[in-house]
């Protein structure tokens, strides 16, 4: 019997894409809706970011972007892209499609920059992707944990949600 090897399609965002993608969003009850991926869309156009979608026989499954750049101010300052908003859709979770998205990126950074940030979540939801960016290689930028526009101190009380993040570096070759 022969097995039929899945050919996964990553390339930019286009905007016949992004009725499909928000729908996907929407059936698992995400707040991603249309209006997001065309201001993404926009930022592409204007090269503030690059839009990596991935599909699988025509069917989105995941997608991530990079800010050019950051938000995050210790790597504007320094001139380092962030991969921001990294998404595999959950049914499709563990078939190396992330590590395929994270490849193309981080092709795409080498060719402005020798060193690519990320910022992760510290709930459990982001367990997977924590996993992922230790095992790419990614360490922490040693700044400590980022919430809101700061970096936490000691005794600080917050409310742990998905603004809660730790930022991560990797030296590209």
């Amino acid at each position: 019997m022969k097995v039929q090897k899945i050919r996964l399609l990553i390339r930019l965002l286009e905007s016949h894409d992004i009725p499909q993608i928000a729908k996907a969003f929407q059936q698992l009850g995400w707040d991603k809706p249309a209006s997001q991926y065309e201001r993404y869309l926009m930022e592409q156009v204007l090269e503030i970011r690059a839009i990596y979608v991935a599909f699988i026989e025509e069917r989105f499954v995941g997608y991530l972007t990079i800010c050019w750049t950051s938000n995050y101010e210790p790597f504007r300052t320094a001139n380092i892209p962030e991969i921001v908003d990294f998404n595999v859709l959950p049914n499709f979770r563990r078939q190396a499609i992330g590590t395929q998205l994270m490849d193309r990126a981080e092709s795409e950074i080498a060719k402005k920059s020798s060193i690519a940030g990320i910022g992760v979540g510290m709930t459990p939801d982001y367990g997977a992707a924590q996993r992922l960016y230790g095992l790419r290689g990614y360490i922490p930028d040693g700044r400590g944990l980022w919430y809101q526009g700061h970096y936490l101190q000691h005794g600080e009380e917050i409310t742990v949600d998905d603004n809660l993040a730790l930022y991560l570096t990797k030296e590209l070759k």
